[in-house]
């Protein structure tokens, strides 16, 4: 019924409304406004490619604060599913305009390649899953793109084969008609398209293994390229069945276009939504391997470590000059002074007052007594007599002790 609504007959003689009359026939659905299918869907379209440019220098410029080395295995290959993805909405504008030799070789050519290379993408990405849960190591890049690339040139060489047999090679005798590249049943390209519908199989089979892995961490890897490869099987299924068998029962060839529209764009926002934006969200996550540390203990950087090594010198120990007559010391700083020193660095505490210190007119007083002493002449001392001896008086001489 919507698509019934969308397209509403018209004049072919004259131009529709919104486009002028100079326009050529076949770009009317990019700019009528009676039949607003073309001009949603070239809106929508024209903001996928921005939303996949953008998106592939996001992915781009995540490389450098990746932590876990074994996740950039994996982004050469969510960068290839944004090219693709990018060409898939790009190939929505050749199902908008008309139907002509370049556009309907386009279609033919390109709708199985550019899928084909989403999906030979996303299964390499499902069998890394499978290896990494049986070994510790998964398989390197450029085995992995090398993998995705042979699951792709499959499908180019099968559409290149067809193209060549159904557009290039006619039977003897045959009438050669114009519009022969457009001339090809609803059923012989959906049967062109059976490697592709492999792959998509493969896609959601190779996902199931991944969400028992014992790392659980990769757990939502393989679910997002479960529900990826789920949506995009519902959302073949329901184009297939509109396309072969709806559009016929209905009598109307003008429902193709709309229908192939919609379903590449509804698949390349799939592609975009659902795999791209979170793979890039986990790219920059921290890698639980690392070792961290433990409870109570400090790491330092290297780099700190080197720095107060360089920096830190030893100090020198504290020397004391003492005077011969100690009288009192004089303590003499470091002759290089290697850090400041405060003033205040001898104060015990004591009042100033309490103090001794000795001016100079004291020593010199002092200094002189002390020689007076050492040169004292000893003095003659009488002893005293004691009652009843006999004794004789004696003289003895005492010198002072020093």
């Amino acid at each position: 019924a919507l698509i019934t609504f969308l397209l509403p007959s018209m004049d072919a003689t004259s131009a529709p409304k919104g486009c002028a009359a100079s326009i050529s026939s076949i770009y009317y659905n990019l700019c009528n406004l009676s039949a607003v299918w073309g001009v949603v869907v070239e809106a929508v379209a024209a903001a996928g490619v921005v939303t996949a440019f953008i998106l592939f220098i996001i992915l781009m410029a995540s490389l450098r604060f990746v932590t876990d080395k074994k996740r950039k295995g994996v982004v050469a290959l969510q960068a290839a599913i944004l090219v693709f993805t990018l060409g898939l909405f790009g190939l929505t504008f050749a199902f908008i305009v008309g139907q002509y030799t370049t556009s309907c070789a386009a279609r033919r050519f390109l709708f199985g390649v550019l899928f084909s290379g989403c999906l030979a993408c996303l299964v390499m990405h499902g069998l890394w899953l499978v290896l990494l849960q049986r070994r510790v190591q998964g398989p390197r890049s450029w085995m992995l793109c090398l993998g995705a690339l042979s699951l792709w040139l499959v499908e180019v060489i099968i559409n290149t084969e067809w193209l060549i047999i159904t557009m290039v090679i006619n039977p003897p005798g045959a009438v050669i008609t114009p519009d022969l590249h457009c001339g090809i049943a609803n059923q012989d390209f959906v049967t062109s398209l059976i490697y592709v519908m492999f792959l998509l199989l493969a896609v959601v089979l190779m996902a199931v293994p991944s969400l028992t892995h014992k790392d659980t961490r990769w757990h939502r890897d393989g679910a997002f390229i479960l529900v990826t490869g789920l949506l995009t099987m519902a959302i073949w299924v329901a184009w297939i069945v509109m396309y072969i068998y709806g559009n016929r029962v209905a009598g109307d060839r003008n429902w193709n276009d709309p229908t192939m529209a919609v379903a590449v764009l509804s698949n390349a926002w799939v592609f975009l939504i659902l795999y791209t934006i979170p793979g890039i969200c986990l790219l920059t996550q921290e890698d639980p391997d690392q070792e961290q540390p433990h409870d109570g203990e400090l790491v330092y950087p290297a780099r700190s470590l080197v720095y107060d090594t360089i920096l830190r010198e030893p100090e020198l120990p504290h020397q004391n000059i003492y005077m011969e007559n100690k009288a009192f010391s004089m303590d003499e700083p470091p002759a290089v002074p290697t850090k400041p020193v405060s003033p205040y660095g001898n104060y015990n505490g004591q009042i100033r007052s309490c103090v001794y210190q000795p001016t100079e007119l004291a020593l010199i007083a002092k200094g002189l007594t002390k020689m007076n002493q050492d040169a004292m002449i000893p003095r003659a001392t009488v002893p005293s007599l004691n009652p009843g001896s006999g004794d004789t008086l004696t003289l003895s001489a005492e010198s002072p002790s020093s």
